[in-house]
């Protein structure tokens, strides 16, 4: 089968994805908590389970380092990476040796990927209980970017109370996907150099 990495890029989560979790203080409000959150976690590395509307799943590991610094990398055999420098996502695909660019503020990825973007505007709450808080995010100025919904676990030992646990996208073709985590890190050292990626076009690393 041909690849795809719609869930990178651009449905709820299904509730079934969230561990039960202990009840943990609320702040001042869920979404003041989600930042909180992301402000209070630099570096995260952890599994990714990656299913597109067709039902297809694609594993791999994620490394995040904010701001902007991401990497989606696949399973063997899987010919595709997805990276983000801080100011561009990358998607590489080495079968056909085809790179893709686009800025981070146009993919609904930027909401996890800076720590300083308000959530004002453009977030809001779809769940919240003592054990889950789902927030959705689009720029309703630019709807072309898809949908994001981040789905947390209420863990009172993780980051401000939240434990993320992954995310759907909605692109504006309507291609729906989701993001699963298992094995979260969060605040580990990683090197800049993680972000780093062979160009199929020609030979020597980039990044």
């Amino acid at each position: 089968m041909r690849w795809t990495t719609l869930a990178i890029l651009a449905a709820p989560p299904s509730l079934a994805m969230v561990a039960p979790a202990p009840v943990v203080a609320q702040a001042a409000s869920p979404l003041a908590q989600v930042t909180a959150h992301l402000k209070a976690v630099d570096t995260m590395t952890a599994n990714f389970a990656q299913t597109d509307r067709k039902g297809n799943t694609l594993n791999g590991v994620l490394t995040m380092k904010r701001p902007g610094k991401v990497r989606f990398q696949y399973e063997k055999g899987v010919p595709l990476l997805v990276v983000g420098d801080g100011k561009a996502l990358t998607m590489i695909d080495y079968e056909v040796r085809q790179v893709s660019r686009w800025p981070i503020g146009n993919s609904p990825l930027s909401v996890l990927l800076n720590p300083d973007r308000g959530l004002d505007g453009i977030a809001k709450v779809v769940a919240n209980n003592d054990q889950v808080l789902l927030v959705e995010a689009r720029d309703p100025k630019r709807p072309e970017f898809g949908t994001i919904t981040i789905a947390f676990a209420k863990i009172a030992s993780a980051p401000s109370g939240l434990m993320l646990q992954g995310w759907t996208t909605l692109d504006a073709q309507n291609n729906r996907s989701t993001i699963k985590l298992s094995n979260q890190r969060f605040n580990v050292a990683v090197a800049d150099s993680a972000f780093r990626w062979t160009d199929p076009r020609r030979k020597g690393p980039r990044g």
